[in-house]
């Protein structure tokens, strides 16, 4: 029997209705914010949620504000009827689908700040505009479905410690929730992004997946840590990569660490290959 699509909001007063209608007889609702082009990690996401709670809402909206002018906001992959086929099947009980006019109304003067793990100079040394973009459409969201619980994937590690964060700073009554980032079978992390890799470029990409193991492996059987991340780094840039950052952190505070000693350890990196720019992380 064909499953039944999900409600479908675009307005505050329609979303507020179908919020309302799903907590009815007090059930728990979970929110999967996304930008759309939904792969298996989104949809990993999703059946998580549902496991999780009552009801789920899906958010799709690509985020203006978290796109540096260089970057890609135009060409971002928008794919509608595929990912509404994609929440149908998964069991999705409703779709938030804004415009940017909904979200940022004319006059929109009001931003979300982040410090913490926001500066922990990694993903924010290289695009400074980005956490305060995603904090405040996600600030916007909470706010706006007024879920139980959220979730987000892990291979944006460092925007899933901004945004457990700044629930908790705000006290918004969501429960951050992340989960296990979802691979290809050749290790690469699933990326909406990864539509733009080049044939050859996608063969190349999961040498990333393959030096945080291998880093991993080193720093587990006690080798030094500066020397092992330099063989990892070597290992990344042979491949043809151009890397922006490839560093251990502590787990949750994301913290500079010199050894497994100031652990927990996780291995996080950002590199360009071609014109596609790929972020990952695995826990050591």
């Amino acid at each position: 029997m064909p499953r039944r699509a999900p409600q479908i909001a675009r307005t505050l007063p329609a979303l507020r209705r179908a919020v309302d209608g799903l907590r009815a007889r007090k059930a728990t609702v979970g929110l999967v914010p996304t930008m759309g082009a939904l792969h298996d990690g989104h949809i990993a996401l999703v059946r998580l949620a549902l496991r999780r709670c009552d009801k789920v809402v899906v958010s799709i909206f690509v985020n203006p504000t978290q796109f540096a002018p260089t970057e890609d906001f135009g060409a971002y992959p928008r794919t509608w009827k595929s990912d509404l086929a994609k929440l149908t099947e998964a069991g999705a009980d409703l779709v938030w689908n804004p415009d940017a006019k909904v979200m940022y109304p004319e006059g929109f003067a009001t931003k979300i700040v982040t410090e913490g793990p926001a500066t922990a100079d990694l993903e924010d040394r290289f695009r400074p505009h980005f956490f305060g973009g995603v904090a405040t459409v996600v600030g916007k969201l909470f706010t706006q479905v007024r879920p139980d619980m959220a979730f987000f994937g892990e291979k944006d590690f460092q925007q899933l410690k901004v945004v457990t964060r700044m629930a908790r700073d705000l006290d918004l009554g969501v429960k951050v929730i992340g989960a296990t980032t979802v691979r290809e079978r050749d290790g690469l992390a699933m990326s909406s992004r990864n539509v733009y890799l080049s044939p050859e470029d996608r063969a190349t990409a999961p040498v990333l997946y393959k030096a945080m193991k291998e880093t991993a492996k080193r720093l587990k059987a006690g080798e030094d840590m500066e020397t092992v991340l330099a063989g990892g780094a070597a290992m990344i840039t042979a491949a043809g990569f151009v890397l922006d950052y490839f560093e251990a952190r502590h787990s949750e505070t994301l913290a500079k660490v010199s050894s497994m000693k100031d652990g927990p350890v996780r291995l996080i990196l950002a590199a360009k290959l071609g014109k596609t720019r790929l972020i990952d992380n695995i826990g050591v």
